[in-house]
């Protein structure tokens, strides 16, 4: 940061020019770099990409047509609908044809790392079905400082990214080693005495909703579990709270806290949570409430999660269902209590770490990107030149 303090004091102390965006960028359509088969497969060489959060599409094993870019020679995809843009510096294929392919005209005095940093900090509406690299974003201006001013703004924000992608690194390091272990222990338990799911909670019920043509009823202060909320994670609280009026016209019941809500319907169907406080839930819920001198509710839990693609694909229907009474037959691995609690603890440590908000990898990964973007957008803002 001093050094680019001290550049910019001697190389531009009056400011830096607002340069049009149209007369530093070319850019190219996609059609020659379309995939013409969408039959992708994983041992393919080469990858079809999208502007878009997915990214990577898939490989194709489509020779010709593919954009030649390298790590010496990069290039910016830019969708042209949502102005979403990724840093491309390898040989890909595209999908989609509103995209445009960015890269510097010849003789520009601008860094294509520098534009695409100064890209990221471009803010417009995008509500409109418009192509907006040529309606509005190559009519933009921005900031051009000298060419050494843009080398160390970029070292400093690589550093940043850097840092991140290492944190996502370790975060898909740490999910592999979390379900390797998740698999390891219930799969070391194969040669335990099978229990019914049923044999081991005090009561399995489903829940309820209010009438829905009064309003009022969500407004109250009870919390109400929908599938959407059954997420392989902790329930600490609802988005929606009922009334006690509502709670007392529906079929809804309180379930404590400690319990394991399965999700019984359509696109969650097999989904598992686990209650840290007294909820209610909707009828598309299983709720089961654990005995605690047999079973640890995590340890369930766990196991229900590990259970997920065989319960899912148990009920390939248009709409899929599984009932309470199919769930109460689950046939479940059960070693000693203490047993259990161990292998819980196991799990909930490292599920802490790839999920939490407040302490685990993704707190940190939310605090690296919010110091990046402050950095960026301090770093890419100068004074206007001022004329002599």
């Amino acid at each position: 940061m001093i050094k680019l303090k001290r550049l910019i004091a001697d190389l531009c102390p009056t400011g830096v020019p607002q340069v049009k965006i149209d007369e530093l960028i070319a850019y190219e359509q996609p059609t020659k770099y379309l995939v013409a088969s969408k039959s992708y497969d994983d041992s393919f060489p080469t990858p079809v990409l999208t502007a878009g959060q997915s990214f990577l599409l898939g490989y194709t094993n489509e020779e010709h047509g593919k954009y030649p870019a390298s790590v010496e020679s990069p290039v910016i995809i830019f969708d042209d609908f949502t102005t979403a843009h990724k840093w491309v510096d390898f040989e890909f294929k595209v999908k989609s044809s509103a995209m445009k392919m960015l890269t510097l005209k010849a003789g520009a005095p601008i860094l294509l790392r520098y534009f695409w940093y100064s890209l990221s900090t471009i803010q417009i509406d995008t509500s409109e079905h418009a192509r907006y690299w040529i309606s509005k974003i190559s009519n933009l201006e921005i900031p051009l400082p000298p060419l050494e001013i843009q080398s160390e703004i970029v070292k400093i924000l690589d550093t940043f990214t850097q840092l991140e992608a290492e944190l996502e690194k370790e975060l898909v390091a740490r999910s592999s080693q979390f379900n390797y272990f998740k698999d390891i222990l219930f799969n070391s338990n194969r040669h335990r005495k099978l229990v019914s799911l049923e044999s081991i909670c005090t009561k399995i019920t489903s829940g309820g909703t209010p009438a829905t043509s009064n309003r009022d009823f969500y407004t109250g202060s009870i919390p109400w579990v929908r599938t959407s909320e059954v997420n392989f994670r902790a329930l600490t609280d609802t988005e929606i709270h009922i009334s006690e009026e509502a709670l007392n016209q529906s079929a809804a019941k309180w379930i404590p806290a400690q319990s394991v809500v399965m999700a019984m319907v359509g696109a969650t169907i097999g989904k598992v949570a686990y209650t840290e406080i007294d909820v209610t839930t909707n009828q598309n819920c299983c709720n089961l409430i654990i005995d605690s001198k047999k079973a640890d509710y995590r340890f369930v839990f766990f196991w229900l999660w590990s259970q997920y693609e065989v319960i899912k694909s148990s009920s390939p229907g248009a709409v899929p269902i599984i009932n309470s009474s199919a769930i109460k037959r689950l046939q479940i691995p059960l070693p000693p209590l203490a047993e259990q609690k161990k292998i819980a603890r196991t799990l909930a440590s490292l599920q802490d770490l790839i999920q939490s908000s407040e302490y685990g990898l993704p707190a940190e990964i939310k605090v690296r990107r919010q110091q990046y973007e402050h950095y960026r957008d301090k770093l890419l803002r100068f004074e206007d030149l001022v004329s002599a």
